[in-house]
């Protein structure tokens, strides 16, 4: 049963269509503050190696570094630096407090090795909640920096180099991946270990609640559901209720992890017999994984009238999410439980765009697409701008633009990624010069 969006039939869609004219290319093996190492490719133009303006594109799993911004900006003379986080294409152990430390190294090595004298973070999707929590970090300065994760490990943000960037860049954000969480999880799971137990009540894909369930798989004959306020509201406060539960599973597999290395610490441990001491070691070496089902029920996949906007029906990874709601593909569906509450859950995590983007003062230019399926105008992209600090803000719209400015399937020109890049490399050279 193929339900994946066409999107991605022939490919990522965020990455380039064409290669930068007269570019060069250099791989990097970076290392974060903490050691921990991650790759990145250095982009440059030929004409202008030493640049004075470089950019930074990262995403916290995506492999952002072939996008398709690099293109236009090495046309302009702007070096890129497309870099991974250490979690590339896999966040079961992503920990936000951690993978700032990479977003540091990228801006550490076009300041001190390119010499840059501008680094511009450019965020796509979930890359732009990454930028806007690192750049929150580095303009507090050490000593006002985060100083525990969610899930209680100490972290180094006090003791690290992290250099603010100079201008913040916001291509379809969107307020952080555990904001993402609590509008996108199925509140109608029962249990956790038993993930096909359903409240009927609470089934946002149950016709009795609203909903039109299309017969065809590409969802060619699907039409917009319809959900009272009741059901909406009832939706919306078991959504926030689940994510509490899974925190407490979390906090409480975190626990027992803690207790058995208090244990292990104590001075009567080796006392203990050999069988104890054992399954002490063993429960403080311990690292449960978590398998969060059914993550793809938005009300505004199926409902137009919540949120209006141009888009489409369904989410960006598929027309039925009704059925792709029980698939591998979507959001968080592997964390431990340090991941889960620093990245996905959106009661517990501080990788959180309304926080963060009002200690924000840099130059500021936000972009929306208008048919965007999983940003949305009231919910997403109005707040978030309206919480911007900076004096120097701009917000552009795209009316008829998809999340990644992609094309229909099958063309191989991206007018609309033209179009935005039109935007982009005026913006920077207005306030950086060429």
């Amino acid at each position: 049963m193929n339900l994946v969006s066409k999107t991605y039939w022939a490919g990522t869609p965020f990455n380039m269509r064409r290669p930068p004219a007269d570019y060069a290319v250099e791989s990097l093996l970076l290392k974060a503050p903490d050691g921990r190492e991650h790759r990145g490719l250095l982009w440059t133009s030929r004409k202008n190696p030493r640049p004075k303006t470089g950019a930074v594109v990262m995403h916290p799993r995506g492999d952002f570094q072939h996008h398709y911004v690099i293109p236009r900006l090495i046309e302009a003379g702007i070096a890129v630096l497309a870099a991974t986080t250490r979690n590339p294409n896999n966040d079961t152990t992503t920990v936000h407090e951690e993978i700032v430390l990479d977003v540091a190294s990228c801006v550490a090595h076009l300041k001190h090795v390119l010499g840059v004298t501008h680094v511009v973070m450019i965020g796509n999707s979930g890359g732009g909640a990454l930028n806007g929590f690192y750049q929150s970090q580095a303009v507090a300065g050490k000593g006002g920096r985060i100083a525990v994760t969610p899930g209680g490990r100490l972290t180094r943000l006090n003791q690290v180099e992290m250099i603010p960037a100079d201008a913040m860049i916001y291509i379809a954000a969107h307020k952080g991946e555990g904001l993402i969480m609590n509008e996108i999880i199925d509140p109608s799971v029962v249990d956790e270990v038993h993930p096909h137990l359903t409240d009927a009540a609470l089934d946002m894909y149950d016709e009795a609640n609203g909903f039109f369930t299309p017969r065809s798989l590409d969802g060619a004959d699907a039409q917009w559901s319809q959900y009272d306020n009741g059901f909406v509201k009832r939706f919306r406060a078991a959504q926030l209720a689940r994510v509490a539960r899974i925190d407490a599973i979390a906090r409480r597999l975190i626990a027992e992890n803690d207790r058995a290395e208090q244990l292990h610490a104590d001075p009567d441990f080796q006392k203990l017999t050999l069988a104890k001491q054992r399954d002490i070691l063993r429960r403080e070496a311990f690292e449960p994984v978590m398998t969060i089902y059914r993550t793809m029920a938005n009300l505004h996949y199926v409902d137009r009238n919540l949120d209006p906007s141009p888009r489409d029906y369904g989410s960006i990874f598929s027309p039925r999410p009704d059925l792709m709601n029980w698939k591998f593909l979507g959001f968080g569906r592997y964390a431990t439980p340090h991941a889960w509450l620093s990245t996905w859950s959106g009661l517990s995590s501080h990788a959180n765009q309304m926080l963060d983007l009002p200690k924000i003062t840099a130059p500021t230019l936000f972009i929306n697409a208008g048919k965007d399926q999983e940003i949305f105008p009231n919910t997403d992209a109005t707040p978030m701008f309206a919480a911007v600090a900076a004096t120097d803000k701009t917000f552009v719209e795209f009316e008829d633009a998809q999340h990644y400015f992609n094309p229909p399937f099958g063309q191989k020109e991206a007018p609309d990624v033209e179009k935005v890049m039109d935007v982009v490399v005026k913006w920077i050279l207005e306030r950086f010069g060429a």
